[in-house]
């Protein structure tokens, strides 16, 4: 029997912790989502002997344990709930003083902690030397240098994890003292929650006082819920209240709150261990380190902007430029996979459904996975070296006069800022924003963003019409997102949302050299998670969408009119069926009645309703179906086009691509695909990103406000350009 081992890797943002994790876990890993949330929950496994393995799981980076993010709650509800043998607690050793600040809180909670001091190579580049067993008798926890991206340390690393975990000894907490104001309070409130047994099958007594003293939200609405439950409702409100009194008395004596004044302790405690000997420098104070150095260029007020412009183009040219053969490959593959079924199945549903409905729709989607795979891997360049923090370091000057906070750049990064994001995890990424305005003015407007789901069908169409400029196009296009997005918030804080903005503060990390491993699973994950979608979300929307264009199909009467005509024809010909000339016109006759067949289906039915409106934008009835369909998830813009070209074609141009197909269709233009593009872009964020905007604020009034304000905003931009391209004689 193999023995298996819980331990959990935890640390702040950026101090290599996913870097140790893949080293540890290598392909013998696996990614999902917490229940309930949609942070990334990251596990995978170590082999310490043939008889023992241990499961490490990745927490996500957080600051500190108070309910601020979802990311902080997921990691502190993972550490109470599963309580792991061991956590190894991943601290920048360059900037130990900071990230020692989350260690005081594993401390005071009992965890049984390891701590990894990470990137120790660039610590002694900067001069800096740490007495490590100095600083492991003063926390009374093991201490180990090592460096996540080579390899230094790591296995003893986790050899002292494994003999801290096989101690399997109990947690116990740490008591620092946060002066006699609050440790007076500590200790009052400690023993009314202890005497009362209040949520201590859960929580230790002080942590649990403590976090009623920081404004835990989480731990205080738990603590209303299992007041109501269990008749300790006196308890609950007696806590509320000791807060409220020390609250108003540390207000009155110092201008200050519970919150701010344990932090200040918190951070009193390091100092007085960090100035015990534990660190010290060999080089002055004021040498220029080479993230310094770099950063003096890169976050320059003239020339940082000019570079970021020029690294996101760059990204855009290296992805059309070495994604276009191995698309190509795709688009040949799923081709002859369509004419290998057209000549083993006879004519009926079922070659349709496998043609129109699943290799129309999803094999349209899955061609693009090249495109999505180099985009997601320069990317990962670009977050792994640590450049993506100073684009928002940056961008924090140019959102302020939008209303808006530097740390709304990350939320729009991550929807799709740089294109390839999701929306869903964007408009959570605005949990971290303090003020309330600020936030919704941030979720409201990150769906604005070329998010993966998008960028097939911009790729799509820009390789269709514009081919000859496809990365510059797509600049164009990212820039005009951003330029939207933070006009539409500009609008939205000085009418709906209007509040003054709050200070902005960002730790910019070290340069690193990404690991060709670990921008490997980066790029992996993320590409599998877009083939995932479009095996399971994507594949069932595409054969809802083929019955809906296929069905209820042509009349008896209409059916026997087609048959006439065709019988018609042959005859002209006395039968010749090998006639060239009999060909082509059985052809279009079938073109036709392939086409009113889609036309009379509920789906053409619909989409033709829509024409009545859509034509000012240049959609047709084919498209309006697109379009509807891509409210589920914007990929099926592509499958649904894929399959309306294919149902309502013939012969050679059935198994045409649809890119040909629309390059060649008579009612498509530059024109037009530039103003379908815009109305993808802008419109109605996708069905889970409308429920996570609703999650987050609490209110379908805002789901819906996205909804018909995006669409609106979209369809009125969409006209306008078509409209007055026309209107210029531009339809070429």
């Amino acid at each position: 029997m193999i023995d298996v081992i819980k331990l959990a890797l935890a640390g702040n943002p950026n101090a290599g912790k996913t870097t140790l994790f893949n080293s540890l876990t290598g392909s013998r890993q696996h990614v999902g989502n917490y229940p309930g949330v949609t942070v990334e929950k990251k596990e995978g496994f170590y082999r310490v002997s043939p008889d023992q393995q241990v499961r490490v799981v990745d927490l996500p980076g957080t600051y500190s344990l108070t309910a601020y993010s979802v990311e902080e709650v997921v990691a502190r509800d993972f550490l109470i709930h599963e309580q792991p043998e061991v956590v190894i607690n991943i601290t920048d050793a360059a900037n130990l003083e900071r990230h020692l600040y989350l260690t005081c809180q594993f401390l005071e909670l009992g965890v049984p902690v390891v701590i990894a001091l990470n990137m120790i190579d660039v610590a002694r580049d900067r001069g800096i030397s740490i007495d490590v067993e100095k600083l492991s008798r003063l926390l009374d926890v093991p201490v180990v240098p090592i460096s996540a991206r080579s390899g230094e340390g790591v296995e003893a690393l986790m050899q002292e994890a494994m003999t801290v975990a096989s101690a399997g000894r109990e947690w116990q907490e740490i008591r620092l003292s946060y002066g006699d104001d609050l440790d007076s309070a500590l200790l009052e409130m400690t023993n009314l929650i202890s005497a009362n047994s209040f949520l201590t099958d859960i929580y230790p007594a002080r942590w649990l006082a403590l976090k009623y003293l920081e404004s835990d939200s989480q731990i205080v609405e738990k603590g209303r819920e299992f007041a109501e439950l269990s008749g300790l409702r006196s308890v609950g409100e007696q806590l509320e209240k000791m807060v409220a009194v020390v609250s108003n008395h540390l207000q009155v004596t110092l201008e200050t709150v519970p919150e701010a004044l344990i932090a200040d302790h918190r951070y009193g405690y390091i100092k007085s261990i960090i100035r015990q000997g534990v660190v010290s420098r060999s080089h002055d104070e004021e040498r220029i380190y080479a993230s310094d150095r770099i950063d003096r260029v890169v976050t320059n007020r003239v020339m940082g902007p000019l570079i970021m412009l020029a690294v996101l183009l760059g990204l855009y040219q290296f992805t059309f430029t070495y994604s276009a053969l191995p698309v190509a490959w795709l688009e040949i593959g799923f081709g002859w996979l369509t004419r290998v079924i057209e000549h083993s199945l006879p004519p009926g549903h079922l070659r349709s459904l496998l043609t129109s409905g699943i290799i129309g729709g999803v094999g349209g989607v899955l061609g693009f996975v090249p495109l999505i795979m180099f985009m997601f891997f320069g990317i990962a360049i670009l977050e792994d070296s640590g450049y993506l923090a100073r684009v928002a370091f940056m961008m924090d000057r140019i959102f302020r006069i939008f209303g808006l906070h530097g740390s709304s750049v990350m939320p729009f990064i991550l929807s799709g800022g740089i294109a390839g994001g999701c929306a869903v995890p964007g408009v959570m990424a605005t949990r971290t924003l303090r003020s309330p305005k600020e936030r919704m003015a941030t979720l409201l407007t990150a769906p604005f963003m070329n998010c993966g789901a998008k960028l097939p069908v911009l790729a799509l169409l820009i390789g269709t019409f514009f081919a000859g400029n496809q990365a510059g196009m797509m600049f164009m296009l990212t820039m005009l997102s951003w330029v939207v997005a933070l006009l539409v918030a500009k609008l939205l804080r000085v009418t709906v949302l209007r509040g003054e903005p709050t200070p902005f503060v960002m730790e910019l990390p070290t340069y690193r050299l990404p690991t060709f491993k670990g921008l490997a699973i980066h790029t992996w994950e993320k590409t599998w998670q877009y083939v995932r979608k479009a095996g399971t979300v994507i594949l069932g929307v595409s054969i809802l969408l083929w019955a809906t264009m296929t069905f209820p199909g042509l009349s008896t009467e209409e059916e026997y009119l087609f048959d006439q005509q065709r019988q018609q024809m042959q005859a002209e010909y006395g039968g010749v069926v090998g006639s060239v000339a009999l060909q082509e016109k059985l052809a279009r006759l079938d073109g036709a009645r392939a086409e009113q067949a889609l036309q009379h289906s509920v789906a053409g039915r619909l989409g033709r309703l829509l024409e009545g409106i859509t034509w000012m934008a240049g959609f047709d009835w084919r498209t309006n179906i697109a379009l509807v369909g891509g409210v589920a998830a914007k990929e099926i813009v592509i499958s649904t086009l894929g399959t309306a070209y294919s149902l309502g074609a013939v012969g050679q141009e059935a198994d045409d691509s649809l890119s040909k197909t629309l390059a060649m269709a008579p009612n498509w233009n530059r024109v037009k695909a530039l103003s379908l593009i815009l109305f993808i872009m802008f419109y109605s964020p996708c069905f889970v990103t409308v429920v996570c905007i609703v999650r987050e604020t609490g209110s379908w009034k805002w789901g819906a406000f996205s909804i018909v304000f995006n669409t609106t905003f979209a369809f009125l931009l969409a006209t306008v350009i078509y409209q007055v391209s026309l209107a210029l004689g531009l339809a070429g």
